[in-house]
């Protein structure tokens, strides 16, 4: 039997941005099928913002966030957690080398989506991709994507700026109504190229683009923070309780 004060705690390696990792406490608290206070998901959450710019490391422009990743998992296991999830989708370049700090698994966010846009059915096709450039750049999801029989449609240079970085710096400042004006076209241009799901592959985009408004568009939008959630609760139904 497990001890009382032990058991399956989920960790979450947070702060990138902040916003986002306290959206996914928010959605892991509404998506678990729980009926009191003690059927939810026991959670670690280790949220430091000062964590450095993730795509300004990778396009060379900004300090290495490996470190501060680093500090962040060695404090979650510390704390019991008994697997991570990182609510950012550009922290996932190093995931090889977060992988290699740790014995714990670490649940890989575009895995999550993909296994959540196959739950809704969508098993080949078109998909289009919205995410920082650094993500877009170092083919994160398209390799994945691709690996599973999908064709990837993601915007050109100036759509990236206007349509993906724009909206994700106003959700990081918490302008959310800003951040949909600027997101909204850009989901707009990948419906009208054929795409058949668009991920929102930045965990900033699902706070710019949120939920009630996606019915706009007559196809699935498959949210990156969502997708992580139920892949956690996944995680976890599996545990010994």
């Amino acid at each position: 039997m497990i001890n009382t004060f032990t058991g399956p705690f989920l960790g979450i390696l947070g702060g990138m941005g902040p916003l986002a990792s306290a959206t996914l406490m928010t959605r892991l608290a509404q998506l678990t099928p729980a009926t009191s206070d003690q059927e939810h998901i026991p959670s670690i959450l280790w949220s430091d913002p000062r964590t450095p710019s993730r795509p300004a490391a990778y396009l060379h422009q900004g300090p290495d966030p490996l470190p501060w990743m680093l500090n962040g998992i060695t404090h979650l296991e510390h704390a019991g957690a008994k697997t991570i999830v990182i609510p950012c989708n550009t922290a996932h370049l190093w995931f090889d080398a977060l992988c290699a700090h740790t014995q714990l698994p670490i649940i890989h966010i575009v895995d999550a989506v993909i296994q959540n846009l196959q739950d809704q059915g969508i098993r080949s096709g078109r998909i289009g991709l919205m995410a920082t450039s650094a993500t877009l750049a170092s083919m994160l999801y398209q390799d994945r994507l691709h690996a599973h029989g999908y064709e990837c449609l993601t915007p050109n240079a100036e759509e990236i700026e206007k349509y993906c970085s724009v909206p994700i710096e106003f959700a990081k400042k918490g302008k959310l109504d800003a951040a949909q004006r600027a997101v909204t076209p850009g989901v707009t241009t990948l419906f009208s190229r054929g795409a058949q799901a668009i991920i929102l592959g930045c965990t900033e985009l699902p706070l710019a683009l949120p939920h009630p408004v996606r019915n706009f568009w007559d196809i699935p939008i498959i949210d990156s923070i969502d997708a992580l959630t139920h892949a956690a609760i996944r995680w976890y139904t599996q545990q010994p309780h």
